[in-house]
């Protein structure tokens, strides 16, 4: 049964906004009590959040598709309804937060550390809060806004000072199980190590973590073997220690080659490896053979200009050396770093000729982007006329008519706000502006009694194909 895993795709989805209430005050003696319906509650966001006793993204590999809760509907009496409860999702440190295209969104290494995979939609405002001088009694009520959804890509990074590298079987999981408190997994076979193992060392008043990762063959960094599956745990790390095979029973291997090996493999994988501090172990040298093989690479490596250990995870040889100079190494490391400075909060004015949509000309229509006319175009409950002539107001003094007469457009045009798969299409007509002689009952508009010469074609390009698939059905083919 799988226990570890370090990438998982999820799917997430936050909540929707409740929607607004239309509703008016109904008591006796009371005959114009007025709209008191209630605004719709915030749909819950996804949140992710470092939980420092998460070590693997197990769960979501289990269970991938996360919701949160939407909001609840307003009612009236001026009662709003409540708010969709937020969805924390604990992850270990180190994770780093990738759409499906590989984009970075966040880099989460921390305890505490947060980010927002999908925000909640708004709650529709009730008719109470949409009424004013002109509308005194709205007959509507704005719906509640969809809440964000998509997949996202969790990327475990382990977080460790020392990252222990190397072929299979040259004892990098016994040297860390004597090193630290760590257990993996130890055999006298290939690949025993499966999944990173981590281990806290103490080295007088220096406390670091250490790293063991799945052993590397020649072609890791392409996909062989386990390498390129967790070759990313050592890209945190402050050092980087060769264990070496001193001992080693394949005649075509010694502990030279090893390393030219892994460094290609190293250099073949990037992400600035390069440039972190190397340490040689020349493991294994309690045994007779391996103590003469570590006496003759030795002076090799050093003019190489490593610094070389020779130690024994089952003498305990060498071990006191390595785990101080280690020790010593992301000491300096961590002094080198730059003091963590304060979030500071940016604070981007909108431009003053930023009108916040844009209006373009397209195939036989225009089109209307924007973040307020589309949120708008959502929250519109186009079964209500008076709600699409609020709509249209709303677009009027946003300045989206006055942009569409720049671009060319005449009555009748159409008009198509939102993108192509989610876009909602109007039949443009200049003077839209709206008065209170222009409002009928409560959910009607006067403005729409007219012909509305788009909509019109539309449906006379409709009929026409029914027309034709009526004779194919009747006929067939001719």
């Amino acid at each position: 049964m799988t226990t570890f895993v370090d990438r998982v795709e999820l799917h997430v989805a936050a909540g929707n906004g409740g929607h607004g209430c239309a509703s008016v005050h109904r008591e006796k003696f009371k005959p114009l009590g007025g709209p008191d319906g209630g605004n719709g509650g915030r749909g819950g966001d996804v949140i992710l959040v470092v939980d420092a006793g998460v070590t693997t993204l197990l769960d979501y590999h289990h269970s991938p598709h996360r919701k949160a809760t939407n909001g609840k509907p307003g009612e009236g009496g001026h009662r709003s309804g409540a708010d969709g409860r937020d969805l924390i999702l604990p992850v270990p440190d180190g994770t780093v937060v990738q759409d499906r295209r590989g984009n970075v969104l966040a880099d989460l290494v921390g305890h505490g550390t947060s980010f927002v995979a999908a925000q909640g939609g708004r709650g529709g405002l009730g008719n109470a809060a949409l009424a004013s001088a002109r509308r005194k009694a709205p007959g509507f009520a704005l719906l509640g806004e969809p809440g964000q959804s998509g997949d996202i890509v969790l990327e475990l990074k382990t977080v460790a000072d020392v990252a222990l590298v190397g072929y299979p079987s040259a004892g990098k999981s016994s040297l860390i199980s004597v090193l630290s408190a760590a257990k993996p997994k130890i055999a006298d076979y290939p690949f025993t190590t499966l999944v990173p193992n981590l281990g806290v060392v103490t080295a007088g008043s220096t406390v670091y973590t250490i790293a063991d990762v799945p052993g590397l063959i020649p072609g890791a960094s392409q996909g062989k073997g386990l390498g390129l599956e967790f070759l990313r745990h050592v890209e945190r790390c402050s050092v980087l220690v060769h264990v070496l095979d001193t001992a080693t029973l394949e005649s075509d291997r010694d502990p030279a080659t090893d390393l030219e090996v892994i460094e290609a493999e190293l250099r073949e994988y990037g992400a600035g490896l390069a440039d972190r501090p190397r340490v040689v172990v020349l493991n294994k040298v309690d045994v007779p053979d391996g103590q003469d093989l570590a006496d003759l690479v030795r002076p090799d490596l050093e003019a190489r200009g490593y610094r070389v250990f020779e130690v024994s995870a089952v003498s305990h040889q060498g071990l006191k050396e390595l785990s101080y100079a280690l020790a010593g190494i992301v000491a300096e490391a961590r002094a080198a770093q730059p003091e963590p400075e304060a979030t500071r909060i940016v604070i981007r004015p909108k431009a003053v000729d930023d009108a916040g949509f844009t209006v373009t000309h397209e195939d036989g229509f225009y089109r209307v982007r924007g973040e307020k006319p589309e949120r708008w175009v959502r929250q519109t409950d186009f079964a209500n006329d008076e709600a699409v002539g609020y709509l249209a107001d709303r677009l009027n003094r946003l300045g989206v008519e006055e942009e569409l007469v720049k671009a060319g457009a005449r009555a009748g045009d159409e008009v198509v706000i939102g993108a192509e798969d989610d876009a909602v299409v109007f039949d443009w007509e200049p003077t839209m502006a709206a008065g209170a002689e222009m409002l009928g009952r409560r959910g009607e508009d006067h403005r729409f009694e007219a012909p509305r010469p788009a909509a019109q074609r539309r449906k006379d390009r409709q009929a026409e194909r029914d027309d034709a698939q009526r004779e194919f059905d009747e006929f067939g083919p001719f």
